[in-house]
């Protein structure tokens, strides 16, 4: 899973980070990883006050609790994104269309070794 996260400062300094998460996981694991990664980023940088703008809508809705998920492996990354969450003064979290996005989105292609904008093939699986 690659992980993009770009942080804006209200010094208008731009910090950037591009890894690639331990394990597998759908991009539903990856966008909740992404947003643990800001959090872990914001705070090693002494802020004390966010906006997180991401443009996963399930993140969101499930991080802020406007959303449910049944989902086992994503229950431990929602927890772990609302108690970072709680270590800062004041959060908002807010959705935005993917295309408003661009510079996380070739982050995380950067850390897969992707080109920007090109959609990895899908893995075909043969039938047994």
């Amino acid at each position: 899973m690659g992980l993009g996260v770009v942080l804006h400062s209200p010094a208008g300094i731009i910090s950037e980070a591009s890894e690639i998460a331990a394990g597998t996981g759908c991009n539903n694991e990856a966008e909740l990883h992404s947003l643990c990664l800001a959090l872990e980023l914001a705070r090693a940088a002494g802020a004390n006050r966010l906006i997180l703008r991401g443009d996963s809508d399930v993140a969101v809705r499930y991080v802020t609790g406007a959303g449910t998920t049944a989902v086992l492996r994503l229950l431990p990354l929602i927890a772990r994104a609302r108690a970072a969450m709680a270590r800062f003064d004041e959060t908002q979290l807010l959705w935005v269309p993917r295309h408003h996005n661009p510079d996380a989105d070739r982050l995380s292609r950067q850390a897969l070794g992707l080109a920007a904008g090109i959609a990895p093939k899908p893995v075909r699986r043969r039938r047994r």
